[in-house]
């Protein structure tokens, strides 16, 4: 223990050392070989509420989001079952918290898609369930374009779209949508994306999306129709324009088309 609380004002002058981290985490790790069960919970459990305090300092930090991914993890190990779900659904919140406070947050973006699927899982969720979680997290994200150049939100939106992908849905959290849902679904999320092309026509994010919803589409479809080709070709159109760095990205993208 002693230890432990030596390592804290060094954690916070270099919160980004890997080997301050590294003995820390062999300190608790010794403390649940070697300790009683109820003791070893209280010190990983006073371990999180260490991480919380710091990532409300420093919300981004992935070093402190990753180790509170693996605290998590433990204090599962170390709990019931029933203990096990509470957490995932309290970290779920958290997550939610963090995204509140900072749309930016990719961190706590990308641990909430962690979360989503293991929450599922423990609950043992139907397919009914499953759907309106889709629905939550798609309705989320849409209130969270509020400020279409963060690029933190077109990974999440990104991420959601993979559950439409017919090789990639059974690894997401809805896996059994119909392809019909599927075509749906992304027909309402391009009618979405282009509702913001109004007062953000200067958006490359929106374009992109655009673009990679349709191929989307497309896929499920199982081919690309002339009209879709040609919004397409309209969209790399303004790419080029936005984006001229990757400019002969877009152009040989062209030629696939």
């Amino acid at each position: 223990m002693n230890d432990l609380h030596f390592l804290i004002p060094l954690l916070r002058s270099f919160p980004k050392c890997y080997w301050i981290w590294n003995y820390r985490l062999w300190l608790l790790d010794e403390a649940r070989r070697l300790l009683p069960l109820p003791e070893a919970q209280q010190i990983w459990q006073q371990e999180l509420a260490l991480v919380g305090k710091m990532l409300t300092l420093d919300s981004r930090n992935f070093h402190g989001w990753g180790y509170r991914r693996f605290v998590v993890e433990t204090l599962k190990e170390l709990g019931t079952a029933e203990e096990a779900r509470s957490m995932t659904q309290k970290e779920f919140e958290y997550a939610k918290k963090m995204i509140g406070a900072n749309l930016s947050n990719f961190s706590a973006w990308h641990y909430r898609t962690k979360l989503i699927q293991s929450l599922l899982d423990e609950q043992s969720a139907s397919d009914d369930d499953r759907r309106r979680m889709l629905d939550d997290e798609l309705s989320l994200i849409h209130q969270a374009f509020i400020d279409p150049y963060d690029q933190s939100l077109w990974f999440y939106h990104q991420n959601l779209m993979c559950v439409f992908d017919p090789s990639m849905a059974e690894r997401t959290m809805a896996p059994n949508l119909s392809s019909s849902d599927r075509l749906q679904y992304i027909r309402n999320e391009i009618e979405e994306i282009q509702e913001m092309l109004d007062g953000a026509e200067d958006c490359k994010y929106i374009y992109q999306a655009l673009i990679e919803c349709t191929l989307l589409a497309s896929k499920v479809e199982g081919s690309l129709s002339s009209e879709d080709r040609d919004q397409i070709l309209g969209w790399l159109s303004e790419l080029k324009k936005l984006d001229p760095l990757r400019r002969e990205r877009w152009l040989d993208f062209e030629k696939t088309l």
